[in-house]
């Protein structure tokens, strides 16, 4: 099969690798129908996530259908179209029996395009499938469903729950890429106050604005001030930093008020300095995270029912054999005005199965 695959820092190489075969009675092999790439592989191609090793197959999001299950596997079966989230879990560990999946001990948490060979490629093997897969009602688009891999569970539970938004906050986000509209459209559920968007792209601010944000700046812009300036001097009461570099982090302390939060859910390649000098008497609490997923059933029944606005962040799509086109549109998403993009064949509205054959 053909795979995105790893080379060390620098552009990812779309060639043929083995295909992948069960391992475990716990597995299954999904057939990738839907991908795409996400902020961390951009990580991972500069060098900031060591774990991941040359020849690694990347992805670790993505829409697909069941080929072939272990002998364990009880929660879906060839045919079935299932999600495939960027966590697995045991269910057994004491992270897993508390719902942090992210944190799974024995042998999960973001295994997929990290530890093993991920989704960025025409067959997967998922481990632990029955807690690691979705099935997915023939309503939900594959390219909508596709966000429930990572970005929306992500900003949710990493921002939105960790930051602790409530009604009548004060919100800002800094990042409006991917992670951070999600975490918008998230924190709406919530009837906050207003939200503010930070971002150095004004294309960006544009897509922030349409999925609710009330005020938009870019850094050149002065954000800061602004935020001073609506809150009265007090500050933001949650701060999520959505980049993953040290001068947005530092920035997001800066803007938080006393008794603030500040959630974390950029991934960081270096380090940042943390001002306590200036933070030690404010009475701030700082949150980091790695997704769990466990929202991902709830935010999957909200998708259903049209009350995610998932549509409006997919805004390149390719197909299948176009990985290497797409990693370059993406990492440019200065230039080319990229949020998220998609790989695919066109949508399949319902999934059938005969014995053990797959259609679609």
């Amino acid at each position: 099969m053909k795979a995105a695959v790893f080379q060390g820092p620098g552009p990812i190489a779309w060639q043929d690798v083995p295909d992948p075969g069960i391992k475990d009675p716990a597995d299954a092999i999904v057939r990738v129908d839907v991908v795409t790439i996400c902020g961390t592989d951009l990580h991972i191609l500069k060098g900031d996530v060591p774990e991941v090793t040359p020849g690694r197959v990347l992805g670790h999001e993505a829409v697909g259908t069941v080929v072939e299950t272990g002998r364990d596997v009880r929660t879906v079966r060839p045919g079935d179209r299932v999600l495939i989230s960027c966590i697995s879990a045991c269910g057994r560990c004491r992270f897993c029996r508390e719902g942090r999946y992210g944190q799974c001990r024995g042998g999960g948490g973001w295994v997929l395009g990290h530890t093993i060979d991920g989704t960025q490629a025409e067959y997967v093997r998922v481990p632990f499938a029955d807690l690691s897969v979705h099935p997915l009602p023939s309503a939900v688009d594959s390219f909508d469903a596709v966000l429930l891999a990572d970005i929306f569970p992500t900003s949710y539970e990493v921002g939105v729950l960790n930051g602790g938004v409530r009604p009548a906050d004060t919100v800002v986000v800094v990042g409006a890429g991917p992670i951070g509209l999600a975490a918008i459209a998230t924190a709406r559920l919530y009837s906050p106050g207003r939200i503010i968007a930070v971002d150095l792209a004004e294309s960006r601010l544009a897509a922030a604005r349409t999925l609710g944000a009330d005020a938009t700046a870019t850094v050149g812009e002065g954000p800061e001030q602004l935020v001073e300036d609506l809150t009265e001097g007090l500050g933001a009461d949650v701060v999520m930093e959505a980049v993953g570099v040290p001068e947005a982090f530092e920035m997001c302390t800066r803007m938080v008020r006393p008794g603030g939060r500040v959630a974390n859910i950029g991934v960081h390649g270096k380090p940042a300095v943390l001002h306590l000098e200036d933070l030690w008497i404010k009475d701030v609490t700082i949150t980091t995270g790695l997704v769990d997923t466990s929202s991902t059933p709830m935010l999957l029944r909200m998708m259903a029912a049209g009350r995610l606005p998932a549509a409006e962040l997919v805004t390149h799509r390719f197909e299948p054999g176009q990985m290497e086109e797409a990693y370059d549109v993406f990492g440019r998403a200065a230039d080319t005005g990229a949020l998220k993009v998609a790989l695919g064949a066109p949508q399949h509205t319902a999934v059938m199965a005969t014995g053990s054959t797959a259609a679609g």
